[in-house]
């Protein structure tokens, strides 16, 4: 279990992470999210003993990282795959990491089969994809046959089946009663395999649930989209009724404070052709990006804007 507690890390006039407080619990798949510059690779660099906390705790069952007598048996780790000596073969560096807890060679053997190495164990990881680097760094990070693993983008650069296998070893683990920590930039694949999600925002905690209670919690989820031949006749219908509407354009509304019944019955009373009704689902992007919408420290511009931009006076 991986317990952080007030936790707060500041670099000179800059704080990275401020009073943030969760637990990763056994058996389960916990999501961290956040956008760039949150503080999400601080809080796990200091949970795996590689920068100290300015105030608060951080403790894998209980222990402080550099207090555990086996870190790799404890904790595997998967911050950065590249982290690896590129002159070193797969082989010879998982088990130069085996050798450092007395882990036999079967072993290595093993995790170079479960994470499927096997044809290039003895080539060397300079000259990996970054496929291949991560499939490495997962390696390491089951080595000692840990009971929790952190792990920072582990589908990143992975393929299909790739992603698909990460997706059923995280589940595996955690079935096994292992704690898993696991940042993704992809909702999707966090929507499919997280238990509950840890969202943080300029260093502070936004949301901890369970993905359906964010899910059902996000804006999009029960609304009710309508297409029609007369939006603007209908959306007065519908406000009148004391719904809120939003107009999307192509003679599309969206809905909420109503059922969908209620929609229909208020189309056949004002004489609109339904084209398309249904009631929306929510995901975890939506209830993301609403969560984070204050958040967020590196934000682009669309094409619109950059173009108004440049008419007003500024520069490409």
């Amino acid at each position: 279990m991986i317990q952080v507690e007030g936790l707060t890390k500041r670099y000179g006039p800059t704080t990275a992470v401020d009073g943030l407080t969760f637990t990763a619990r056994p058996g389960q798949v916990t999501g961290f999210l956040g956008p760039n510059g949150a503080g999400k690779s601080t809080t796990m660099r200091v949970v795996v003993g590689l920068e100290r906390p300015t105030a608060g705790t951080a403790t894998v069952d209980g222990r402080r990282y550099a207090d555990l007598p086996a870190p790799l048996h404890a904790v595997g780790v998967m911050l950065d795959a590249r982290s690896v000596h590129p002159g070193r073969s797969a082989f010879r560096h998982l088990l130069a990491l085996a050798r450092t807890h007395g882990i036999g060679r079967s072993r290595v053997d093993e995790v170079i089969g479960m994470t499927g190495l096997e044809s290039v164990a003895r080539r060397r990881a300079g000259t990996f994809s970054l496929g291949m680097g991560q499939r490495l760094g997962i390696a390491g990070a089951l080595l000692g046959d840990p009971g929790t693993l952190v792990l920072d983008e582990p589908v990143n650069g992975l393929d299909p089946d790739g992603v698909l296998w990460v997706r059923g070893l995280v589940r595996e683990l955690a079935a096994e009663g292992r704690t898993v920590l696991l940042s993704s930039h992809l909702m999707h694949e966090l929507a499919l395999c997280a238990d509950r999600v840890v969202v943080i925002g300029q260093g502070r905690l936004l949301a901890d649930a369970s993905v359906q209670e964010l899910v059902d919690g996000s804006e999009r989820a029960g609304t009710v989209r309508v297409r029609t031949t007369e939006p603007d006749v209908l959306a007065g219908t519908l406000l009148a009724g004391g719904a809120d509407v939003r107009a999307q354009g192509s003679g599309v509304l969206h809905v909420r404070g109503v059922t969908v019944e209620e929609v229909g019955a208020a189309a056949r009373r004002c004489g609109a052709t339904v084209l398309e009704l249904a009631t929306e689902s929510g995901s975890l992007e939506d209830a993301y990006l609403q969560l984070t919408a204050g958040s967020v420290q590196y934000r682009g511009r669309t094409a619109d804007e950059a173009t108004g931009l440049t008419a007003a006076g500024g520069t490409r």
